[in-house]
């Protein structure tokens, strides 16, 4: 076990260059004062592992220190095959690169490894598409991806959730997949970083200026405490409701508009209780009429009123109609 976690912190090391015990520990799951331990190991092997003290230190490799490490676990190989989203590679351009990378690494496995890499896209696929949502159509895509990989800067048209267009200019940091709609990271001109739904991007024209990428930018992270703070700070609306058990399934399955929903224990009428989150009270009175007779509200009260003024609203409309 141990073995197997000093050639992780080679190839840590290898490929991030310098990183702290903190990061190693986070990362191989142990504490930093194991960390330690294993450094001193190597370091007792020969291996060239250097300690940077300070607010900007870290462990690294003595520079131009490379390992060959071709031992790789079973489990290891099948990682590396699990078959990634066709549909996002596609999007990048990476489908054929993909491919053609896939099999010079299976040429280059052992023959005992080599089936076991292919009966892995036999057994697991990925697909990031949903059941009933179109693909979205990004006007700009080849030009975001160049500006990336080239760090220059774009003057993007940007539609906003109004419906209203405006004009700016930003540094692109990189794309996210979320599920299998991308997203746009980019600072503005002052250094402020903001995301945007790549297919709200009308136009984006590459400006001749050039900017620099921020060292100690990382997308993952960013993205990880972006997410966070979205959840945080989204509107909250919760109501009590009750809810045939022969409904409770459907429930589930239209939960659209719904965060978060709990359901709790069966009441002696058969009546399910469950309590439901929204975004506004607009999305909770349109989601509850929808199921008719086969719902109703304990709390809030006033909301039970709101819905029957909705129904009755509805009933007069088809009347005229008619």
């Amino acid at each position: 076990m141990r073995g197997d976690r000093l050639v992780s912190i080679l190839l840590l090391l290898q490929s991030h260059g310098q990183m702290t015990a903190k990061e190693l520990a986070e990362k191989l799951e142990v504490s930093e004062r194991t960390i330690y331990r294993d450094m001193d190991a190597l370091s007792g092997t020969g291996i060239p592992v250097l300690a940077e003290r300070g607010k900007n230190g870290g462990w690294s490799l003595l520079e131009d220190y490379r390992t060959n490490l071709t031992g790789l676990k079973e489990s290891e190989i099948r990682a590396l095959f699990v078959p990634q989203s066709t549909q996002l590679l596609d999007d990048l351009g990476f489908a054929r690169t993909s491919e053609e990378a896939r099999n010079k690494l299976i040429a280059s496995l052992p023959s005992i490894y080599r089936e076991n890499a292919k009966d892995v896209w036999n057994r697991i696929h990925v697909d990031m598409s949903t059941w009933f949502k179109r693909r979205e159509k990004i006007m700009s895509f080849e030009v975001l991806k160049k500006a990336i990989w080239n760090e220059y800067k774009l003057k993007i048209e940007y539609q906003r959730m109004d419906g209203n267009t405006s004009e700016r200019v930003v540094k692109p940091l990189g794309l996210v997949a979320k599920g299998s709609r991308w997203y746009f990271v980019a600072s503005k001109e002052n250094d402020d970083i903001r995301n945007y739904r790549a297919s709200r991007i009308l136009s984006a024209k590459p400006l001749e200026e050039t900017f620099e990428r921020p060292k100690d930018f990382n997308l993952a992270q960013y993205w990880e405490l972006s997410t966070k703070a979205f959840i945080e700070n989204l509107p909250h609306y919760e109501v009590r409701v009750e809810v045939l058990p022969s409904t409770l399934t459907w429930l589930k399955f239209s939960g659209r508009l719904v965060q978060n929903m709990e359901v709790e224990n069966i009441t002696k009428d058969d009546w399910v209780p469950v309590k439901l989150s929204f975004d506004t009270e607009n999305e909770a009175k349109a989601y509850i009429l929808g199921f008719a007779d086969q719902i109703r509200v304990i709390e809030p009260k006033e909301l039970q009123d709101k819905i029957i003024e909705m129904a009755e609203s509805v009933v007069a409309f088809y009347k005229r109609e008619g």
